[in-house]
C-alpha cells in the first residue's frame, strides 16, 4: 500500500503567514493604482460635461453683484453664487448650492494638500486666497478687464463631486490677447470628487478646471505634473546639444506633455496647490504664435501672470501636464 503525506498544521500557518505578509506589502499599491485610474477617468468625465454646459452659455461675465467701499472692503459680493443659480444651473445637473462661508455644506474640505504631497493648506474661499497674483495691479484694465476679490460659492453634483466656484464678472471677453491672464480667468472650478473623504490631495481626488474668455470660453482641466523640469530649456531647438522643451516633457515620462497657453494659465491661476505659489519663473507653452510668425512662442510669467510671445530658441522654464 502507497502511503500519502499532507501538509502539517505548521506548513500551512506558514504558508498563510506569508501569503498575508506578501498582501499586505502589494494591497495598499494596488488600491492606489485602482483609484488613481478611477480618479482619472470621474476628472475626464468632469471635465467633458461641464465644458459642454459653459459652452451653451451666451456669456459667463456679468452675474451677480460686486461691490467695494473706499477701504477696498466688500459690501456686496452675490457674484459667484449669482453666476451658480442664474446661469450654470440652467444648463448643468446640480444637487445642492452652497453659498460663500458654508462651503463645508457641499463637502468641500477645509483643508487640501498641494501637488508636492508636503504642505497642507486651508482650501481657499476667496479669490485672493485662490492665488494673491491675481490681484496684484499688474495686469491691464478698462478695455481688458479686472479682477474682483470674489468669496467662493460651492455646490454638489449628481455624480458627489464638490466643486468650489472662483467666479470673475469682469473677465475680459477676448481671451486671444497676449497681456497677462489674470482677467482671462472667467471661473475657475477647484473640485473634490468624493468630498471630504480624502485624500483630499491635488493631482488626486482634487483638480481644477478654468473658464477663459468671457465669449466663446476655452474650458481646460491640465493635470500638471509634480515637479519643474531640472533646467531652463528653448521652446525649441534644432541641435542635438540643447533639449527643447517637449522634449524635456518626454525625457520625465511618456506620459507628459507640454501644457498649451490657456493650460499654462490655468496653472498659472491655481499656482498655490500645485507648489508653484512663490514661483517668479517664466515658463514655456506648446503654443506657437500665428500670424506666419513661425519662429514665436507663447510663455506665461509666473512672477506676474505676463502672457507673451518670444523667441522659441530662448531658454526658458518648463512644467509638463500628464497626457
Amino acid at each position: 500500500m502507497k502511503k500519502f503525506r499532507g501538509f502539517t498544521l505548521a506548513e500551512i500557518l506558514i504558508t498563510l503567514a506569508i501569503i498575508g505578509i506578501v498582501a499586505a506589502i502589494t494591497l495598499p499599491s494596488l488600491l492606489v493604482n485602482v483609484n488613481e485610474k478611477a480618479w482619472e477617468a470621474q476628472k475626464k468625465a468632469l471635465h467633458a460635461r461641464l465644458a459642454q454646459a459653459i459652452g451653451q452659455m451666451n456669456t459667463l461675465g456679468g452675474y451677480g453683484t460686486y461691490m467695494e467701499d473706499e477701504e477696498g472692503t466688500a459690501t456686496v459680493d452675490t457674484a459667484a453664487e449669482s453666476f451658480i443659480l442664474d446661469a450654470l444651473s440652467k444648463v448643468y445637473k446640480i444637487n445642492n448650492v452652497c453659498g460663500p462661508d458654508k462651503l463645508s455644506s457641499c463637502g468641500i474640505p477645509s483643508k487640501i494638500t498641494t501637488l508636492d504631497a508636503v504642505s497642507e493648506i486651508n482650501f481657499p474661499t476667496k479669490m485672493s486666497e485662490l492665488n494673491a497674483k491675481l490681484l496684484n495691479g499688474k495686469h491691464y484694465t478698462g478695455e481688458d478687464g479686472d479682477v474682483a476679490d470674489t468669496k467662493a460659492s460651492a455646490f454638489e453634483t449628481v455624480n458627489g463631486e464638490s466643486i468650489a466656484v472662483f467666479y470673475n464678472p469682469l473677465c475680459s471677453s477676448d481671451n486671444s490677447l497676449w497681456h497677462f491672464a489674470q482677467n482671462k480667468m472667467c471661473v475657475n472650478f477647484v473640485y473634490d470628487l468624493n468630498g471630504e473623504e480624502g485624500p483630499n490631495q491635488v493631482g488626486k481626488d482634487v483638480g481644477f478646471i478654468t473658464a477663459l474668455g468671457n465669449k466663446n470660453p476655452i474650458v481646460v482641466a491640465p493635470i500638471p505634473y509634480s515637479t519643474d523640469y531640472s533646467t531652463t530649456a528653448p521652446q525649441y531647438s534644432e541641435t542635438e546639444e540643447t533639449v527643447d522643451a517637449a522634449t524635456a516633457c518626454k525625457t520625465m515620462g511618456e506620459d507628459l506633455r507640454l501644457p498649451d497657453r490657456d493650460e499654462l494659465a490655468s496653472l498659472f491661476v491655481n499656482a498655490p496647490l500645485i507648489n508653484l505659489g512663490e514661483s517668479t519663473y517664466h515658463y514655456w507653452s506648446g503654443s506657437v504664435l500665428s500670424l506666419g510668425a513661425s519662429g514665436f512662442g507663447w510663455h506665461l510669467g509666473f512672477d506676474d501672470g505676463d502672457r507673451a510671445r518670444d523667441i522659441r530658441s530662448n531658454k526658458r522654464y518648463v512644467r509638463c501636464l500628464r497626457k
